[in-house]
């Protein structure tokens, strides 16, 4: 009972089951012997022993019939199940298996019913019988009793028995079909190295190896887990047997043509004929017929093979030395089979693999019984027809055969695959079957082929049985199968198999020496089909993306006439339209032709051309493909495009072949005409076509679309190709890849790259972070090969059908793999071979290659640099080519990884071997990156290290060649395989180490890369053309944030300095001069060294955040570090400059103090005598007496006063006369006499000072005659620019509201020498008039100024008015002590109204400034502030909005001026809602508010003296208490202190609301003007940047921070709106100097001391601006605009005529001028 077997077998079957315990439970849930909770509940244990332990209780619980099923099952799965523990029922099977000595049976053959599968299940044949025998009445009666429901119960065994097989597979019957996307998906299963380790992981293993083209992909035993495979090694008993025979179980794995077939089964057509094609690269055999697995029929694999093409040389063409390269498909060659017939001991396969072996060779085609698992029992691949070939390579020596042949091989018993057999007989020149023994069954059976056409040899192996017999039934068949004597052959015992195999090799030949059968797997299909086979092309699906296909290919006769009819838009046309879109950038056709108007031209002739494209109606071909693509299901679209590139594949060798041999022919004639020979070539270049070109097409068809609508040609809703970009997306996500660069044009059709990019984005939702990987290298080199191999692409790389240009395909990325390296796809990009052939005779080949490495290197994150190591020459020029391109890579901030993978390297040794060739590689590299960045104009020392991230140690692979052995018969190299297998783990393990340091790009940003990339690489200087709107982006964030650090550096500094300030006045000149500054300038530069070094820190954190694109700006980091330390020297200058100032004023104040001190004191003295009068007199005076009496002796007072000493009033003019006339004495005796003539014409200048021609030398004037105006403009904006410095100094000074003092006319002097002796002041010639008149103008306006300024505090600071303004405080104080009234709560009154209020306004004044701009750059308007280029976009737009011409003449000429108003104007408008700014006021009131009630609380027992003199010390940082105010205050004031302090906090609320409501009644525009600190001027400086303004079009430098390298701005403008004209017309100039800087033209100016040069060369000049090409064409829309629509008033306004500006020029609207500016700054 099954009952008692798992009863007394429990141990010995537990441990049988613990080796796939979750198969076990698994089959036990879907048999229903156990419950859904009781599965969960097994599930949950870990340990498999426990698990299965329970499993069998539960099993054993559910009765005897539950225990028979489950038994039966377990012996359904594992074949070596132990004969007792199998179920009662089936041990009486076990003997007929034991007899049976054929080791390639199935032992559960007994259950199935051996049939031929007719196509009518009604049709039943007997077994072992073909159709249509009667020769045995007992065979006859074995039919009768063939019942049908029979066969369907045999083939429901069949069916469950496979569906068993799959099961232990891991695979599910009837589930989804496995596709190539889902086995390209890279995850980290994919790069595990382990060997299988369950019968699940075989089949993922097989697909893993063999898609990395590994030879031991057929290998299919399992390693054992560690508790399995141990030995046992403790200790032994004493008594016990040590050694013992261990039974080794087949069941530990599963046969491996058996794990093809689920395979296959289990894949979709398009995953199998991949499977197909990478099992012919590495030589195995291919399966030809399936059996029945999923159908009555077999399957015949056609579609399977479709992808196969084989390179041979046949015998014939030795001479030549041609060779021939078609379809496996479609080659028809001699076909020889070979089949079992009963059972035998020589094994057919391996028989066959030493026949196709070379010698000195060997290699297993065919699976065999001595390989890996080859000898576990196949389950399911009975029945299966595989195929091989021999192929010739040309060695009449060594080729085992002159012609092709093939060779088919039935797998199973011939007896049990009849309808297999039977095809063979139908398409093999010859049948060998291979026996032991022929008895009658086998004899009937072959009498069945009489009348074959096909040739039969025996191999008979003398090792079986009875060769008498055999003997015997063979020559009854010799006559009825016209059998010869050769066609026996004996396989002797003592023959040695090596001689055998020699014999059967020469029997073969001798076959198709004589037959001329020849066939093709084309034609075996319509044999197979004719015989009751299913074909795999024969599905709707397959049927109708064929015929759709076919609709389009059976047109194509002459390739070349072909593309010229039906693809027109891609040929002549789109190489124009490539041609002067590098043109455009390139400006070599110039000549003498204007730069704009050249450009507008090229214009006007690509849009021409566009519309010529536009013009182009659809071709048949076209639509048709478009049908194809559009209207297919995606099944139908892929066999669509499947057999579209296999027709053009097919048509492109034919005619390649036949091109080759005609070129040949001629070129072997002498005499023969070149023309001719270049005319072959031509069409040998252009006989190539494929998919690409049908998608080139649709592109083209596109772009010249999207030209139309932006001319506004055509209208959006009138677009017939919108939807294209969604399509050629929708392949790109099912795994084709598409182009990225055109090889044919060398050109990128941008606009259709971008939008099918930006729609795959959209489909993936925006999910697209992914890592490119390019490969660049010789031409064959084996680049696609690579890639293929790495990553189971299908790159072409068949003869004729090398990459042109380049293609990117997109792999997913899953699983855990998608966290470690922070993408979810990698952008795999094949490029076209450098140093082409076709190309070598192009005068730009160098340039095309270096183009092209450049762009792939550009936009990869790991380039893999391949080189052949037998090139050495060719492999020296490639890595030139790569030098350049990372050496442009360095400049733009980006920086790829760099592979070098050294191929055709098979020593193991080869990495240390290689040691000092990677040194010399190394030190090659650093040689040519120094010689490359001499070509790309560098001025800097570099190496190769310097551009890159390289390791020699670790980014060096030396990679075994390909083939192991000789084409066309070597399969792949097993190394080869591993070593890329390698080589792709560390890819990804590099890719996880480096996901923290760099982020992935997503797909906009990609696209990004590729414009600008592009763009910059069709201008030829490409560092100086590179503009990324990637690298703009991460530029302004940076210069955003580094604002925002530098103005709270800022902020702080002001902060301490307002404090300084404070803390100056506070103090006496004395203490001052003790030590307080000293302590001041410690506190400072402690305050400037922690605001360096938090900047600093800040930098170094921005730049390690792992932001986004952070390392393209990498190369300017030390700007920004330099920037930082440069602020930290100009706040120290400004917070020193300023504590010296106040310390001046101060110095300057206390003698104005002193005297006051003195009237005071005076006046006082005088009050106490009166009083003193007064309350001595009898009576006592009323109000009005006592108001007299102190009038009366404030005039006398006042009158005694007045012959003390006073304060001085000074001729400041007289003043700066005398140092102007020192400053000049040492000048000689012209300068005097040019002074004093200037000194009696007038006393100060009143009218502009303007350039006149005795500022300048007589020689010069001479020399410079045709330039004069140009030379006296430049003067005169030098002498405005000095003049402008010395106005702000003078301002700064005048606002102090400060007495005057002559060191600032000695400073002025200076600033004018300084200028005076620059660089700027050399280049002109000025005559010694020049600097005499302009001192004298500048110090004239000056005096002006300081005399004004010395007026003002001299009426601010007279000690009589001062005196004056504090009588009332006075005659209140006289009158309380008079009345002798309590006068605190008055007192405290002055005190607020005296000392508090005035200190708390200046503190407000101080810190309101400061306030605003913080309140700015925080505000919703810190954008436009954020950096130099979003606020040239906020008023440029704001410009374009208000279109007012005055407003553009300010800003281009007068830009300091025009910024400075402007940023005052928007300063009002934003604060226009006065309580805006009182918010910001009643904050700074409230925190000193705050501190100074502090300061009140609760006094100690202090006189009022001393509690006055505590606060004003607590208050000393914040409050300027004047004490000649304090000393009023506490004249005769005996109060209490703390009642004093009561009143004042009373009173404090009250003060703070008539501080806020004065300054209510303020305007803003009042307050800006009033405050010390202006906040639009800091704000200038925010944005202002280094001032630097561009050579040619005086555009301002945008480039953050204030001491960077290089100068640079977004927008360029006209010339002409900076002044610049034509000479001989005086027509304003209109060229851009973005645009010519890439042009042939050239300029003269002072600097080039008006000789011509180059505009390319500018930098010889100006070697700190960088002036790049415009992104686009319609960058500069926008300046264009403003020129075309104020070309007249600008004439006017610089007394010039007109510019003749380019017709296009008009058609720009104000809106593309928007749009124009939003492109250039990047704001869209």
């Amino acid at each position: 009972m099954a009952f008692e077997t798992i009863r007394r077998g429990r141990e010995k079957l537990i441990i049988f089951l613990q080796k796939a315990p979750d198969l076990i439970l698994d089959d036990a849930a879907a048999q229903g012997f156990i419950s859904e909770e009781e599965y969960d509940a097994l599930d949950k244990l870990v340990n498999p022993k426990e698990k299965m332990r329970k499993l069998l209780v539960k099993i054993q619980i559910k009765g005897e019939q539950s225990c028979q099923q489950f038994l039966e099952g377990v012996r359904s799965l594992f074949q070596d199940l132990p004969p007792d523990l199998w179920p009662p029922a089936s041990a009486c099977a076990s003997a007929a298996c034991a007899n049976q000595n054929e080791l390639d049976c199935n032992p559960s053959q007994a259950k199935v019913l051996e049939k031929n599968g007719p196509e009518n299940p009604d049709d039943t044949v007997a077994p072992h019988v073909p159709n249509g025998s009667k020769s045995s009445e007992d065979l006859e009666n074995v039919s009768d009793k063939q019942e049908p429901e029979q066969e369907v119960m045999e083939m429901d065994v069949f069916d469950e028995r496979v569906t068993n097989f799959l099961m232990k597979l891991g695979l599910k019957r009837n589930s989804k079909q496995l596709t190539m996307g889902e086995i390209l998906e890279i995850n980290l299963e994919t790069l595990k190295t382990v060997d299988p380790q369950t019968l699940q992981d075989l089949p993922w293993h097989f697909l893993r190896k063999l898609m990395a083209l590994n030879g031991t992909a057929r290998n299919t035993g399992l390693v054992l887990k560690a508790e399995e495979d141990s030995c046992g090694d403790e200790e032994v008993e004493v008594g016990s047997e040590v050694f013992c025979m261990r039974e080794v179980g087949s069941a530990v794995s599963v046969n491996p043509l058996d794990v093809l077939c689920a395979i296959l089964l289990h894949s979709d057509n398009f995953l199998q004929q991949e499977i197909l094609l990478k099992m012919s690269m590495c030589q195995f055999a291919i399966p030809l017929i399936l059996p029945p697995l999923d159908a009555p029929k077999c399957t015949f694999t056609l579609w399977g093979m479709r992808d196969i093409v084989k390179k041979w040389r046949p015998h014939s063409l030795s001479e030549s030395r041609g060779f021939r390269e078609e379809s496996l498909v479609l080659t028809s060659m001699p076909t020889i089979s070979f089949v079992r017939m009963g059972s035998c001991s020589l094994s057919k396969s391996k028989l066959l693999n030493e026949v196709l072996s070379p010698p000195q060779q060997h290699h297993d085609f065919f699976v065999h019984r001595d390989m890996e698992c080859g000898n576990v029992p196949r389950e399911i691949s009975d029945g299966l027809v595989e195929i091989s070939w021999y192929f010739p390579g040309g060695r009449e020596n060594s080729d085992l055969f002159p012609e092709p042949v093939a060779v088919l091989n039935l797998r199973g018993d011939v007896e049990s695959h009849w309808a297999q057999f039977s095809f063979l007989t139908e398409v093999s020149s010859a049948v060998f079957i291979v026996t032991e023994n022929i008895c009658d069954k086998e004899y009937e059976m072959l009498l069945t082929l009489r009348g074959s056409a096909s040739e039969y040899y025996f191999i008979l192996n003398s090792e079986g049985g009875s060769s008498k017999e055999t003997l015997g039934f063979l020559n009854q068949l010799a006559p009825v199968l016209n059998m010869k004597k050769s066609q026996l052959l004996v396989k002797e015992r003592s023959q040695n198999i090596t001689e055998f195999v020699k014999k059967l090799r020469s029997t073969m030949k001798n076959i198709l020496n004589s037959h001329q059968k020849v066939v093709s797997v084309k034609q075996m299909a319509k044999v197979g089909q004719e015989l009751g086979m299913q074909v795999d092309e024969d599905t709707p699906g397959c049927r109708n993306g064929i015929s759709h296909a076919t609709e389009i290919v059976e047109e194509i006769v002459d390739v070349p006439r072909y593309k010229k009819e039906m693809l027109k838009l891609q040929g002549d046309l789109w190489r124009s339209v490539a041609k002067v879109e590098k043109e455009l950038c390139r400006m070599k056709g110039q000549a003498d032709t204007p730069t704009e108007d050249y450009r507008s031209q090229l214009i006007k002739k690509r849009m021409d051309l566009r519309v010529q494209q536009n013009q182009c109606d659809l071709t048949d071909g076209i639509t048709k493909f478009i049908n194809g693509i559009q209207n297919l299901h995606r099944e139908e679209k892929h066999y669509f495009l499947k057999w579209i590139k296999f027709c053009l594949d097919c048509i492109a060798r034919e005619n390649l072949s036949r091109l080759r041999e005609e070129y040949k022919e001629k070129n072997s004639i002498g005499g023969t005409d070149p023309q001719q020979l270049a005319e072959l070539d031509e069409l040998i270049s252009t006989s190539s076509l494929g998919v690409e070109h049908f998608m080139r097409e649709l592109g083209q068809f596109y772009e010249a679309e999207c030209a139309m609508v932006k001319e506004c040609n055509i209208s959006e809703k009138k677009r017939q190709f919108v939807h294209l970009p969604g399509i050629a997306a929708d392949l790109m996500l099912e795994g084709f890849p598409v182009e990225l660069i055109d090889g044919d044009a060398s050109n990128i059709p941008l606009r259709w790259i971008t939008d099918v990019l930006t729609e795959l984005h959209k489909k993936l939702g925006g999910q697209s972070k992914m890592m490119v990987i390019t490969v660049l290298g010789v031409q064959s080199t084996g680049k696609s090969t690579l890639l293929n191999t790495m990553f189971g692409l299908q790159f072409a790389v068949s003869s004729g059908r090398c990459t042109r240009g380049a293609f990117m395909t997109l792999l997913r990325v899953t699983g855990n793999l998608q966290a470690e390296t922070g993408c979810d796809f990698i952008l795999v990009i094949d490029t076209e071979g450098l140093k082409a052939p076709e190309l070598a005779k192009m005068e730009d080949s160098y340039e095309h290659d270096n183009e092209l490495a450049t762009l792939v290197i550009g936009l990869s994150d790991i380039t893999i640099v391949n080189l052949a190591m037998e090139n050495a020459t060719e492999m020296k020029d490639i890595l030139q080519i790569v030098v350049h391109a990372f050496l442009r890579m360095e400049d733009t901030g980006h920086r790829p990884n760099c592979q070098f993978v050294h191929q055709n390297v098979s020593d193991v040794s080869a990495h240390d071997q290689n040691m000092r060739d990677r040194k010399r590689l190394l030190e090659q590299l650093n040689e040519m990156t120094k010689a490359a960045a001499r070509m790309e104009k560098q001025g800097r020392e570099v190496a190769f290290s310097d551009i890159m991230d390289y390791d020699p140690e670790k980014h060096n692979w030396y990679i075994p060649g390909l083939w192991h052995g000789v084409p066309p018969m070597a399969p792949v190299n097993l190394g080869y395989s591993e070593s890329v297998s390698e080589f792709k783990r560390y890819l990804f393990e590099f890719m996880s180490n480096s996901s923290q340091n760099r982020s992935s790009k997503d797909i906009p940003q990609f696209v990004e890369w590729v414009k600008s990339l592009w763009n910059a690489i069709k201008h030829e200087n490409f560092i100086f053309s590179f503009r990324n709107s990637l690298v703009v982006d991460a530029y302004n964030q940076l210069a955003v944030k580094y604002s925002e650090w530098e103005w709270d550096f800022r902020k702080e500094m002001h902060l301490w300095v307002s404090k300084a300030d404070a803390i100056i006045q506070n103090h006496s000149v004395e203490d001052i001069e003790a030590g307080a500054f000293d302590k001041l300038r410690q506190e400072a530069e402690q305050k400037l060294y922690n605001g360096e070094q938090k900047m600093l820190a800040c930098i170094q954190s921005y730049f390690e955040s792992g932001g986004d694109n952070l390392h393209l700006v990498e190369k300017y980091r030390e700007d920004f570090i330099r920037s930082a330390k440069f602020l930290r020297q100009q706040l120290d200058r400004y917070s020193m400059n300023k504590c010296q100032e106040t310390i001046l004023i101060r110095k300057g104040q206390s003698k104005v103090d002193n005297l006051q001190t003195r009237y005071s004191k005076t006046m006082e003295r005088k009050v106490n005598n009166l009083l003193k009068e007064c309350k001595e007199l009898e009576s006592q005076l009323n109000f009005e007496e006592l108001k007299q009496e102190f009038e009366n002796m404030w005039k006398e007072s006042l009158l005694e006063l007045s012959s003390l000493n006073s304060l001085t009033h000074r001729d400041i003019r007289l003043d700066v006369y005398c140092q102007i006339r020192k400053d000049l004495d040492h000048q000689g005796s012209l300068v005097n006499q040019v002074f004093q003539d200037l000194s009696r014409t007038s006393v100060t200048r009143r009218t502009p000072f303007t350039m006149e021609k005795k500022y300048l030398n007589t020689s010069l004037m001479v020399k410079v005659k045709n330039f004069f105006t140009d030379y006296l403009s430049g003067a005169q904006e030098f002498a405005n620019s000095l003049i402008e410095v010395c106005r702000s100094y003078v301002t700064e000074k005048v606002s102090t509201k400060r007495d005057y003092d002559e060191t600032y006319c000695q400073e002025l002097l200076r600033i004018i020498n300084d200028g005076l002796q620059g660089k700027d002041f050399q280049k002109f010639n000025f005559s010694k008039y020049f600097e005499v008149e302009l001192k004298y103008y500048i110090m004239g306006e000056a005096a002006d100024a300081f005399q004004k300024m010395h007026d003002d505090f001299f009426k601010a600071n007279n000690p009589h008015q001062h005196l004056e303004n504090l009588k009332p405080q006075y005659f209140s104080i006289f009158k309380d002590l008079y009345y002798e009234g309590d006068a605190c709560q008055k007192r405290a009154k002055d005190f607020c109204d005296l000392c508090l209020k005035p200190a708390l306004v200046d503190h407000l004044d101080k810190r309101l400034g400061i306030e605003i701009v913080d309140d700015i750059l925080s505000s919703g308007q810190s954008v436009q502030y954020g950096s130099r280029s979003f606020f040239q976009f906020t008023v440029q737009k704001s410009l374009l909005e208000k279109k007012k011409f005055d407003d553009y003449v300010k800003y281009i000429n007068n830009y300091t001026d025009f910024v400075t108003t402007w940023i005052h104007t928007n300063l009002l408008e934003h604060y226009r809602q006065r309580k805006d700014l009182a918010v910001l006021e009643k904050r700074i009131l409230s925190a000193v508010i705050k501190k100074t009630k502090e300061a009140l609380e609760s006094p100690a027992e202090q006189t009022l003296a001393e509690f006055l003199e505590c606060f004003r010390h607590e208050m000393r940082e914040e409050l300027v208490i004047s004490k000649e105010a304090l000393d009023v205050v506490l004249f005769n004031n005996d109060a209490n202190a703390g009642p004093f302090s009561e009143e004042v906090q009373a009173s404090i609320s009250e003060v703070t609301e008539d501080i806020l409501s004065e300054r209510s009644r303020m305007s803003v525009e009042t307050v800006l003007s009033s405050i010390p600190f202006k906040p639009q001027e800091e704000i200038f400086k925010h944005v202002f940047g280094c001032g630097k303004q561009c050579p040619f079009c005086k555009v301002p430098c945008e480039a953050g921070g204030g001491n960077h390298r290089e100068h640079f701005a977004s927008v360029h403008r006209p010339q002409g709106l900076g002044r610049y004209r034509y000479i001989q017309s005086d027509k304003l100039v209109y060229s851009l100097c973005s645009s010519d800087v890439c042009s042939n033209a050239s300029f003269r100016n002072l600097e080039t001391g008006f000789e011509w040069h180059p505009y390319k060369e500018y930098r010889t000049y100006y070697p700190d601006w960088r002036i790049q090409p415009d992104p686009s064409i319609s960058a500069s829309d926008y300046w264009k605009f403003v020129f075309s629509e104020f070309n007249k008033q600008f004439a006017v306004e610089y007394s010039a005529v007109c510019a003749d500006l380019p017709d296009d020029w008009k058609n720009i609207t104000k809106q593309q001028a928007l749009e124009s500016i939003q492109e250039a700054f990047n704001m869209e």
